[in-house]
């Protein structure tokens, strides 16, 4: 086996023979596929596909370590997360150059990546999985336990491909579930990787990794003996997931799209608000479901915000995740290129472009910063996610007004909203509908924290006690004292 250390660059990956992870064993797919780098568009390495034969022998590997599993002790489940977030640690900077090359993220988001899924592998590890206690008097006791529900098919996202595969894996596992995982068709390298490792460090069938070209998630999602599915992807994907998962009632846990707003204060800070919300909103060129995506100015700070917004987009380096001067990379795929170039046409014909708006020239799926100024909501540009980095910035004058703009679409995971007085913030974020809502921040999870979206941006949550349960069925023990 070729350690993951020795995976530093795209001759290492095109070497490397990518396996998938069935019943203990690494074994090739029924068919492969080529994997991109999104920074050149020239092949890497070369990725297995799953057929449906290959996703049956999955499910059944899992279904049948899964009573073993789920009778071992909490305390063994949760050393053996430990000792993977362990591997990962040791093996960090290479995971993180291997998560460059298919993803297109600098090489700085993508070792945070690597150090988030160490740091959530580790509270999921140390968490408590005891019942509760509802009552304990003369007339009876009753206790809440949660018993975990199966076979869980986690579905990943090209976005974060590893901190996904890490963060549903984990938690799973820790409650006793065996695991089927789907990486992405285009990001399914650093998955794989790990996988060679955990074929030595879970019992057979435990955890399964399959290859998918696309058509692997609905046999993962209808299949009779998968009893959970963990999603992550659009909310068109979600919706049919979950009609997918009607005919054996499975649970389903959705983190879809969004389109998140800012709500900038007339008391705020221009500098320090445009600077928090540049971040936000290019964070990953755009390619994040809970970035800010709808921007929403007082009337007083419109034209300096704008000012300052356009200013940091205009001076961005874009490049190759590799170049350590490079702070946005590339669009992650050929699909998803294609369509924000369609924004970009959108973005010059129904508002003001005060930055970007162009594609680079150089081989990769590259898009300079841009944003629009002067767009009516009425614009997909505005009412649709916009996955890419293209952010719209609208002005306002009474906050009533705003708040009501920002609630008007079907997607609820996040919103954010920015000035000096706190109180009248939390009043503004009491009133946004969204799972959550940051005051001077945006994006900003932690593993104690749960997350998830209202309206169609999802079902159910991931993270903290709430996250972990979801992995779990409620199991009533009611014992009559007379």
């Amino acid at each position: 086996m070729t350690a993951v250390s020795t995976l530093a660059s795209s001759r290492d990956l095109l070497q490397h023979k990518f396996q998938q992870l069935l019943n203990g064993k690494l074994v090739d797919g029924a068919a492969s596929q080529p994997v991109i780098d999104p920074a050149t568009g020239r092949v890497i390495a070369h990725a297995p596909v799953a057929d449906r034969q290959q996703v049956d022998d999955a499910v059944a590997a899992a279904k049948a370590a899964f009573p073993a599993w789920r009778d071992a002790p909490v305390a063994d489940r949760a050393d053996i997360i430990r000792q993977l977030a362990n591997i990962i640690e040791e093996r960090r900077d290479e995971i993180a150059r291997v998560i460059v090359l298919e993803n297109g993220k600098p090489l700085a988001d993508a070792t945070a990546d690597v150090e988030y899924s160490i740091t959530w592998a580790r509270h999921i590890a140390d968490m408590s999985l005891d019942g509760t206690v509802i009552r304990d008097d003369d007339e009876a006791y009753v206790e809440v336990r949660r018993k975990p529900i199966g076979v869980v098919a986690a579905i990943l996202p090209w976005n974060f491909p590893f901190f996904q595969f890490v963060y549903k894996l984990a938690p799973a596992l820790l409650t006793g579930n065996t695991v089927v995982v789907k990486p992405s068709p285009t990001t399914p390298l650093s998955a794989l990787l790990v996988g060679e490792a955990l074929r030595s460090l879970v019992p057979a069938g435990v955890v399964n990794i399959v290859g998918d070209a696309g058509e692997v998630g609905p046999m993962l999602t209808s299949h009779p003996d998968v009893g959970k599915v963990s999603f992550t992807g659009s909310t068109a994907a979600g919706k049919r997931v979950m009609a997918s998962g009607a005919e054996t009632l499975k649970r389903i846990v959705l983190e879809l799209g969004g389109n998140d707003s800012a709500i900038v204060m007339p008391d705020a800070d221009v500098k320090k608000t445009a600077a928090g919300i540049y971040t936000w909103a290019f964070a990953n060129s755009g390619q994040v479901c809970i970035s800010i995506k709808r921007i929403y100015v007082h009337s007083s700070l419109y034209d300096s915000f704008c000012d300052e917004l356009a200013e940091r987009a205009n001076n961005a380096v874009v490049g190759h995740g590799l170049d350590p001067e490079t702070e946005l990379g590339p669009i992650q795929n050929a699909r998803q290129f294609e369509t924000v170039k369609e924004s970009l046409k959108l973005a010059h014909a129904q508002g003001t472009v005060i930055a970007g708006g162009e594609v680079l020239d150089g081989g990769g799926y590259f898009v300079r910063p841009t944003v629009v100024r002067d767009v009516d909501e009425s614009s997909p540009l505005v009412s649709a996610e916009t996955f890419g980095p293209i952010r719209s910035v609208m002005r306002y004058d009474d906050v009533d007004d705003a708040i009501a703009r920002a609630n008007n679409t079907p997607y609820g995971l996040g919103n954010s909203v920015w000035g000096e007085d706190l109180d009248a913030a939390e009043q503004i974020a009491d009133r946004l509908e969204s799972g959550t809502v940051w005051v001077n921040t945006h994006f900003a999870l932690a593993p104690d924290v749960p997350f998830g979206g209202r309206k169609q941006s999802g079902l159910g949550v991931e993270f903290g006690r709430e996250g972990i349960e979801e992995y779990t069925d409620a199991h009533v023990i009611h014992i009559a004292r007379q």
